[in-house]
């Protein structure tokens, strides 16, 4: 079992990867917040569900877009 465990000291491969993996976190978890309070939201005033809609598909696109930043920048800054 050392014998496998000295022979992973040196890193192969492409660390963007891993990057992207973990800048995907933070906006999967801030995707399901929005959407989640959301709709609580509408459930506890329906009449304002067009407005809490609008609010929370712009929250939506931001979380995405700083999601696609952390999928463009590992490429861009090697």
């Amino acid at each position: 079992m050392s014998a496998i465990l000295a022979a992973t000291d040196s890193v192969s491969g492409s660390l963007g990867a891993v990057g992207y993996g973990l800048a995907a976190i933070g906006p999967g978890i801030g995707v399901g917040l929005i959407f989640g309070n959301g709709v609580q939201a509408m459930a506890r005033q329906p009449e304002m569900t067009n407005v809490i809609r609008t609010n929370m598909f712009i929250g939506f696109a931001l979380t995405e877009a700083l999601a696609l930043l952390g999928f463009v920048v590992p490429f861009v800054f090697p």
